[in-house]
């Protein structure tokens, strides 16, 4: 039996929309159709609900209220998103996609863990990587391997997010440079740091706690701002060295990279950079008697996620991701997020 398409009722049209899902969700045509675009921005909302065909709006409630939307998309700045995520349970939407991190502390989303038992509707978090069909077939691979992972590095080396931003969308303006900013003020540092743990390193902190037995042992070690923008962290977990360096440069390779060492095992995944379509990561596993490979595959995590959360709309929330999962996910990268910040602020700029 052929089934209709799902309503997509998107919340904020910024640049990951435009740039992100409303691309994806156009080659997906056959599971979802965008029928609501929701930014606070009048003209914004017109804008982008246009180019899909849909209706916009200026309030949550407009959106839930449309019939037409059965999943949501909460792509709206982070402060908003635990109690937009809520409201849509609470609508009896058929499942929610929330952009990351799905809350901004602890409380927050055991608020969401109990609105999602209350009403069953299910969330998935946004962090594409965890989607990516490469990574799902490293982990797959690694994990049949017995491999216990006592290094893991993250390299994220980016020209600036603006570049992106600018080719990939027209309604929005970027915002206009303020200069380099001040290395030798804690406060600034600290705040890099922050916002480089919760910007970039978010993507892959969720791949690294699946690596590590438990995350009930986390000491932020080192924590430097690199400049001009950019974090280095490195922090132990249960014994393992977690090591994470990101920047934006003037450099015209891309670079993202998850590299896993074990005492007979490596494996490197290196994932195309945001806002980029361009297919999956790839994944190579090394041993001394093989070497196997994994992707590219045709679809990214983006998608992935997208397919993802038509799984679990159509057949039950029994194919969602624990809430009690996305909240300990979260925690950990808010505790290294914080403790590292606390360190780069004490530390001499880099």
């Amino acid at each position: 039996m052929t089934r209709e398409p799902l309503g997509v009722g998107i919340v904020g049209a910024g640049p990951v929309v435009q740039a992100i899902h409303l691309p994806t969700l156009a080659r997906l045509g056959e599971l979802f159709e965008v029928r609501n675009v929701m930014d606070v921005n009048p003209d914004v909302a017109a804008a982008v609900a246009g180019r899909a065909g849909a209706s916009p709006s200026t309030s949550i409630d407009e959106l839930l209220a449309d019939d037409g939307v059965e999943v949501v998309a909460i792509c709206s700045p982070s402060a908003f998103h635990a109690p937009q995520v809520i409201a849509a349970m609470r609508a009896g939407k058929r499942a929610v996609l929330c952009e990351k991190p799905f809350a901004t502390d602890r409380e927050q989303a055991e608020l969401i863990a109990e609105a999602s038992r209350e009403t069953g509707v299910p969330v998935i978090v946004g962090a594409m990587h965890t989607y990516d069909p490469a990574w799902l077939a490293g982990i797959a691979e690694w994990e049949s391997l017995g491999a216990d992972a006592h290094t893991i590095r993250s390299r994220v080396v980016l020209p600036p997010n603006s570049r992106f931003e600018t080719s990939a969308t027209e309604v929005l303006t970027p915002r206009p440079s303020s200069g380099l900013p001040d290395l030798g003020d804690p406060s600034v540092r600290a705040q890099m740091v922050f916002g480089g743990v919760l910007g970039l390193a978010v993507h892959d902190l969720p791949l690294v706690r699946r690596l590590i037995p438990a995350t009930d042992e986390v000491a932020v070690v080192s924590a430097s701002a690199l400049s001009p923008w950019g974090y280095e962290v490195g922090l132990t977990a249960n014994g393992r060295l977690v090591h994470a360096i990101g920047a934006l440069t003037e450099q015209w390779r891309p670079t993202w990279e998850l590299e896993v060492v074990s005492d007979h095992a490596r494996m490197l995944l290196e994932f195309p950079p945001s806002y980029v379509h361009a297919g999956s990561a790839t994944a190579t596993i090394a041993t001394s008697a093989r070497t196997v490979r994994f992707g590219p595959y045709p679809h990214n995590g983006y998608e992935g996620e997208w397919r993802a959360l038509h799984a679990i709309a159509t057949t039950g929330s029994a194919a969602a991701p624990s809430v009690e999962s996305l909240i300990d996910d979260l925690v950990f990268i808010l505790e290294v997020a914080s403790a590292a910040s606390a360190t780069a602020r004490r530390e001499e700029a880099r």
